[in-house]
């Protein structure tokens, strides 16, 4: 305590930003890996980044502050130790701070995508073309089961149809919507074919018989 009252006010603010954010990043760090979310996200200041994965890019949220804190205060101690301006160490600091954040956000969603890659999400099938592998009942009288595509993995789903006609195996078919118990709901590709028209030839009247 007698040696933090002797510190200037400026120092004593980085030491009480690096002491408190350290022992909290200690306890993210900790909680994540063993798989206990122990710091929800800040739902006010989140910022999300849509990703092509379907995965979220979250830059700001507590935990990204959390380390971002933590980081800005020890490399402004640092600073201060190395003699460096008041100044110079805020924008040391800040910038090696933001550098923390972007490899916590980094981390976590590559995390997010590997736990999240052996879920099946049923409704990225809506719009995949399949086959129908075991009988689907008219009008939702028989639940029967298609073979799709769906997250890079051919998959054997049960299925239902709003067909006017039972859909035998073999039917290619699409993905139309899925049910809340996740049952696909798929209709049949092929459109019914027309009888070709064909149009009367006349024989015209001079024509004679050869």
């Amino acid at each position: 305590m007698v040696w933090f009252s002797e510190l200037d006010l400026f120092s004593k603010f980085y030491w009480i930003i690096a002491s408190i954010s350290s022992l909290l990043f200690i306890f993210i760090i900790i909680t994540t890996f063993l798989g206990i979310d122990g710091a929800e996200d800040i739902d006010d200041i989140d910022t999300s980044i849509d990703a092509d994965t379907g995965i979220e890019f979250q830059f700001i949220t507590f935990k990204n502050l959390i380390g971002f804190f933590t980081i800005f205060g020890w490399s402004g101690i640092a600073c201060m130790d190395a003699g460096l301006s008041n100044v110079l160490t805020i924008a040391i600091s800040v910038f090696c701070g933001l550098i923390m954040m972007t490899i916590m956000a980094t981390m976590f969603h590559y995390m997010n995508k590997l736990s999240d890659s052996g879920t099946l999400n049923y409704k990225n099938a809506i719009g995949a073309i399949g086959e129908v592998y075991l009988t689907i009942g008219a009008h939702r009288s028989r639940m029967g089961k298609v073979h799709i595509r769906i997250q890079g993995a051919l998959r054997e789903l049960e299925a239902l149809s709003d067909s006017l006609t039972e859909l035998k195996p073999g039917t290619i078919i699409k993905v139309t919507e899925v049910t809340n118990n996740d049952i696909l709901i798929v209709n049949t590709t092929q459109k019914s074919i027309e009888p070709i028209k064909t149009k009367p030839y006349e024989i015209p009247a001079n024509t004679r018989d050869i």
